[in-house]
């Protein structure tokens, strides 16, 4: 996610509904002071990165998952007030502190390998082939510290070493591939590719044949969908936005 000139209409920031509604208006009330890309901005005490940003009156080019974007794309690192840490986080989910200095990462270059998914099997060799830098892992745990959500990184990394296919798949399923393990990582691992890389091998030789997923794509073959599509294609921004957000989803 970037960070574009200052827009032109400052955005609301979301911020928690508490019981009580004086409490509520006294938050909204309070303001801190967030340093959002060297500069001094006043947001609201109970924002989220996300929403001080926006607040701030900056425009947010690189479209994070709640922002019709993809998830993970909201990859921040910061600076508390008198703590000499830099700290990494979601924008979406890490909330604001007085004197937070902060800055958001567009995207964590890795080195992506190229395979063929077909010709590799689902065991070490895969790994071998493709991410032996997993092999040099010390098991720090930084991964997992840096993980936002909280998910297991060097015990999935560690059952790659042992070429376990279905641990890697079932422990990394909600990675949504920010890169914050990636950046901390002493032995320069690319965590996420690897774990990309099992559920693709995954998905390809070990998962049970679906009934559903038959009929679904049996669905797609015959057209089912294409007057669906074709409508969908002939939609405007606005319209696609307005649909985007009036779907049926939790």
């Amino acid at each position: 996610m970037g960070i574009a000139k200052s827009a032109s209409a400052t955005a609301t920031s979301s911020s928690p509904v508490t019981q009580s509604g004086a409490a509520h208006d006294t938050a909204i009330d309070r303001k801190v002071t967030v340093y959002v890309m060297g500069k001094a901005c006043e947001v609201p005490a109970t924002a989220t990165i996300m929403g001080a940003i926006e607040y701030a009156g900056h425009q947010i080019i690189r479209g994070a998952g709640c922002r019709e974007g993809y998830c993970g794309a909201c990859a921040t690192i910061y600076r508390a007030a008198g703590d000499y840490k830099i700290r990494t986080g979601l924008a979406c989910t890490t909330l604001v502190g007085d004197g937070m200095v902060l800055a958001q990462i567009p995207s964590v270059p890795a080195e992506k390998a190229i395979y063929d998914i077909e010709t590799l099997r689902p065991n070490v060799s895969a790994i071998q082939q493709t991410y032996p830098v997993v092999f040099r892992c010390v098991a720090c745990n930084t991964c997992t510290r840096s993980c936002p959500q909280d998910i297991r990184v060097m015990d999935y990394v560690q059952a790659a070493k042992r070429g376990d296919i279905a641990a890697i798949t079932e422990l990394s399923y909600y990675c949504v591939a920010c890169g914050l393990c990636m950046l901390r990582c002493p032995a320069e691992i690319t965590q996420p590719l690897v774990a990309t890389l099992a559920k693709r091998l995954y998905g390809r030789h070990l998962s049970k044949n679906s009934p559903e997923l038959a009929v679904r794509v049996r669905a797609v073959a015959e057209g089912s969908y294409n007057a669906e599509y074709v409508e969908l294609m002939a939609l405007g921004r606005e319209s696609l936005s307005d649909r985007y957000y009036a779907r049926d989803s939790e």
